[in-house]
């Protein structure tokens, strides 16, 4: 069994066993190999981002947290390929491309034989041009939007007047290539569009957010037009 094989085996067989913790010379015994290559593998998994734990003493061992991984999906050597490169392509200003990098890099994991020469050498043939990016300010959007929860931003309009606003957000908008913050300006007490190349400044707080209809917000905007990403849309309608 190859190490990529190893870590999926390992990560179904926590997931299986969850929540009861398993020790590592049980999944030693389960997959005939060494505690120690078990070890390792367990704290690659829990380095690369799986909600895998371990808890000592008598009863402890590794576990796993069910509602916060996936089960295995498969997908064709074709839709594993177009997933890894468009995932590997994705903006660094865009929200949640951090996220999606790493999920491009278990994608290409995934992959084996001809198929993960293919989707390298594809992947090989896209490159971009780096752009400014405010990490800190992104990962505070992506933070609101997931916990649902208060932002304060210092932002900048299209006129150049810095302003301080609180904001409930309620989702995103791409558009001509940049992206906007959609969400209820307490400030302003109205729905705003912020630009998040022009926010300078984004704190998420403890505050729960109201929840705000995206498309209410939009209409009467000129994003009034706005409508799902194709591969979106069968996951939830916008209306």
């Amino acid at each position: 069994m190859n190490r990529t094989a190893r870590l999926y085996a390992l990560v179904e067989e926590l997931r299986a066993a969850a929540p009861r913790p398993l020790t590592v010379a049980a999944l030693a015994a389960r997959f005939e190999m060494s505690t120690r290559t078990v070890q390792r593998d367990l704290q690659a998994l829990m380095a690369a981002g799986l909600p895998v734990r371990t808890a000592p003493g008598r009863g402890g061992g590794w576990s796993i947290d069910r509602e916060m991984t996936l089960p295995p999906i498969h997908f064709t050597a074709e839709e594993a390929s177009a997933l890894a490169v468009a995932l590997a392509a994705t903006d660094t200003r865009a929200p949640y491309a951090g996220a999606a990098r790493t999920a491009a890099q278990k994608i290409l994991a995934s992959i084996t034989g001809p198929a993960s020469a293919a989707a390298q050498e594809l992947a090989a043939r896209i490159v971009t041009l780096p752009s400014p990016s405010d990490s800190t300010v992104r990962a505070a959007v992506e933070q609101g939007l997931t916990s649902h929860t208060v932002l304060r931003l210092t932002y900048i309009d299209a006129a150049g007047r810095e302003s301080d606003r609180v904001v409930e957000p309620a989702g995103l908008l791409t558009a001509g290539g940049r992206w906007y913050l959609i969400g209820w300006c307490r400030t302003r007490g109205a729905g705003r569009g912020f630009r998040l190349d022009r926010i300078t400044a984004a704190v998420p707080t403890a505050e729960r957010a109201r929840p705000h209809d995206l498309t209410a917000l939009l209409r009467g905007s000129a994003a009034a037009d706005a409508v799902r990403p194709t591969t979106l849309a069968p996951l939830t309608p916008l209306a």
